[in-house]
């Protein structure tokens, strides 16, 4: 069979895949993407939406055991971890579902199958039919990641998870140990500690959630704590001993080893990016560290070979991958590409209470050898958060003291996930502080807390 010949192939139907995909597609280029698993790649599958509904049903249980103090009843409050899990699973499927829709509405060519790239502009796919070979002027690398696996640690499906075991839990935890305290360890702590396990996290950095803001972090950890988790910094688990229905954790902390004993264990070390069998060292694609190095444009040295999402690097989050995939087939289709700036996308972690942030934290801008204020408002301070019963939290700016810039946004508590693309926009529209200060915000909202952070990094704060 004669290859079929497209302007686009996409390897890889993540958010980033087959957001490029669909653009290249409104663009009028014959498009054609290959999918080895699941339209919609982890992310809707197994990552971004089925950990958000079972964090939704967490959220909710919480909710209803605090129904007193909301003048309400509620008694013997209980959950089905089945009914939960088969929740999350069908919202997966729900999405997963109208990515095929969406494929065929822009007439994109589906094929399912292992791709490789065995030379410049050719694309071979192992389907269930045999080989299919297709050929195309651009090729956008969409692959994705998969959890990093660290000797000793691997997860079994039984004893030790990993995130995909920890979405379809065959039992409930009754004492958890989870490794690692990034966006992915933090949230399955945050869920499984809510439902009533004895949860513990060991985290190797100095800190929880290392990557935010230090003040958030430390937040974020007094409330973890007064959850009822045990929270363990500058630790490492150096060894797992997996028995019958138990498994003995050497962790080293201090420089002294500590055993202690668990049920289950989640290990949430990191990623690396899926770039084996494709091909990519004969086509001469340099790769550092399980990613594909590229230019801005997210271009890899190879002629019409393009790289987007976490394949290619940090900030490893879904709407990053779709932005990429956005440019790189307007790129494409010679249109005006905008580069991702990682600084301005938003990092978003769905724990209780919830993180986000955008931007520098107040170390990385002194250590760019900015001349900063900071301001600070606390929810405790905003009538709305104290009506929803949601009085935790914190939202703090950072500024560049001499242009008024707008150099980072970090925030702590209910909903922040959800606020913090104001100043998302905020720095994408180069805002300074006088444009904040000078917008009203409505009340009663939460999001009056972001005017009143900014209002205390001027001295002008008015409520506190």
């Amino acid at each position: 069979m004669a290859a079929q010949t497209y302007d686009v192939i996409v390897i890889g139907a993540g958010p980033g895949g087959y957001v490029a995909a669909i653009r290249a597609a409104q663009l009028g280029l014959k498009t054609a993407i290959v999918e080895r698993e699941n339209l919609g790649g982890i992310c809707l599958n197994w990552g971004c939406i089925p950990t958000k509904a079972l964090l939704r049903s967490s959220e909710v249980f919480h909710l209803m055991e605090r129904a007193k103090e909301f003048g309400l009843g509620a008694e013997n409050i209980t959950y089905d971890l089945d009914a939960v899990v088969k929740r999350s699973r069908g919202v997966a499927k729900q999405l997963s579902s109208g990515i095929g829709h969406l494929m065929k509405k822009n007439k994109i060519t589906v094929v399912m199958g292992e791709a490789m790239i065995p030379a410049k502009g050719k694309v071979s796919v192992i389907t269930d039919k045999g080989t299919q070979e297709l050929t195309g002027k651009n090729i956008i690398l969409a692959t994705g990641a998969r959890a990093r696996e660290l000797p000793g640690l691997e997860g079994d499906g039984d004893l030790v998870w990993t995130y995909r075991d920890a979405l379809v839990p065959p039992r409930m935890p009754k004492k958890l140990l989870v490794i690692g305290s990034g966006a992915i360890g933090i949230e399955f702590a945050s869920f499984y500690n809510t439902l009533g396990a004895e949860t513990t996290v060991v985290e190797v950095m100095d800190r929880v959630l290392p990557v935010e803001d230090a003040e958030i972090s430390a937040f974020a950890k007094k409330a973890f704590v007064k959850q009822g988790m045990k929270i363990m910094e500058k630790a490492m688990v150096k060894q797992l001993d997996r028995g019958k229905g138990k498994v003995t954790a050497h962790i080293e902390v201090g420089g002294k080893v500590e055993k202690q004993e668990f049920d289950t264990v989640i290990s949430a070390v990191g990623i690396v990016g899926n770039v084996e069998g494709l091909g990519l060292e004969a086509l001469g694609v340099k790769v550092d560290r399980t990613h594909v190095v590229t230019d801005e444009y997210c271009r890899t040295g190879v002629e019409g070979l393009y790289a987007i999402g976490d394949i290619a690097g940090a900030p490893w989050l879904a709407h990053k991958a779709s932005h990429e995939g956005v440019m790189v087939a307007d790129l494409i289709g010679g249109k005006h590409a905008h580069p991702v700036k990682p600084e301005s996308i938003a990092g978003c972690t769905y724990c209780q209470p919830q993180v986000a942030s955008v931007g520098y934290t107040e170390a990385r801008a002194k250590e760019l050898g900015y001349d900063i204020k900071v301001g600070r408002f606390p929810f405790i301070g905003n009538g709305k958060a104290i009506a929803l019963g949601e009085a935790e939290g914190l939202v703090k700016t950072v500024f560049d003291a001499k242009t008024g810039e707008l150099l980072g946004a970090h925030m702590v508590g209910a909903e922040v996930t959800e606020l913090i693309q104001g100043y998302v926009v905020g720095r994408q529209l180069e805002t300074t502080e006088e444009d904040l200060m000078n917008t009203v915000f409505p009340h009663p909202t939460l999001s009056e807390m972001m005017h009143e952070s900014v209002l205390d990094a001027f001295d002008r704060v008015i409520h506190m």
